[in-house]
């Protein structure tokens, strides 16, 4: 499988964000946007100082109030789903809920990846102080699903660590559940953690990335989801590229990238 590169979008940096917005579908009920990394969706208790949102920047350029019908973590960049009234956010909602909604993830990580899998890992419960102050105490791990793919492999003469070279995977990921950093913490424990992972990641790998490929962001972006229109009953098909620093870096490995046929487990 290709993957398309955008070589244009985003800033240059490793701590420059990256909050310029696209429209990828707009119809009288949804809207989809390519959310950059390091943007959140709504105003957080996560950063009192922060100003720019994905909610209030979306709402300004189409001029009308959105719904958000689901989350991406602040560092994820890719597609983000809203709706224009809060009957059709719930009906997308609950597709969700439903696993109705299908959505794909392209993710650098450390080390190489064979073929494709399946995780079915239970993941502990991540508390947040503010959104789960609600929750009780003892929640026992919960179920979480993950599907991948190995897209491309590459080796870099770079050494990094402990180890003479760097060697990196870029997979696909389907999640079939929505635990919190599900696809990061999945990764981790195949021992694949995504490149730029600061919470569960490599810190030698990602001080590697900053320096060498002056990438500071998460290594992950959301580039395709399908739903059924909840209004039209049309089947929608949204998808978008890894995000400026994401895609740079990918197009800087492509001249290390490895023959799949020479490798060996």
């Amino acid at each position: 499988m290709a993957l398309e590169l955008d070589s244009t979008s985003g800033l240059s940096g490793t701590d420059k964000p990256e909050h310029t917005i696209h429209i990828l579908y707009q119809d009288e009920h949804v809207v989809a946007m390519d959310k950059p990394p390091g943007l959140l969706v709504h105003r957080s208790p996560i950063d009192k100082r922060e100003t720019q949102f994905a909610v209030q920047q979306l709402r300004d350029k189409v001029g009308r109030h959105v719904y958000p019908v689901h989350r991406l973590d602040r560092p994820t960049s890719g597609v983000l789903l809203f709706a224009f009234d809060g009957q059709t956010a719930s009906a997308l909602g609950q597709a969700m809920m439903n696993k109705q909604i299908a959505k794909r993830y392209v993710a650098l990580v450390r080390g190489w990846m064979f073929g494709s899998g399946f995780i079915d890992y239970a993941l502990s419960f991540k508390r947040d102080k503010y959104a789960d102050a609600h929750r009780g105490e003892n929640i026992p791990p919960q179920s979480a699903q993950t599907e991948y793919e190995t897209l491309q492999r590459f080796l870099l003469p770079e050494p990094v660590g402990r180890y003479a070279e760097a060697r990196y995977s870029l997979v696909a990921l389907q999640p079939f559940t929505g635990r919190k950093h599900q696809l990061r913490r999945h990764l981790v424990h195949l021992r694949h953690p995504i490149i730029g992972d600061t919470t569960h990641g490599d810190g030698k790998q990602n001080k590697f990335a900053r320096e060498y490929f002056d990438f500071g962001h998460l290594a992950l972006t959301c580039t395709h989801m399908h739903f059924i229109h909840p209004v039209t009953n049309k089947r929608i098909s949204v998808s978008t590229t890894p995000h400026g620093g994401f895609s740079r870096m990918l197009a800087t490995l492509e001249a290390y990238r490895c023959d799949t046929l020479t490798l060996k487990n």
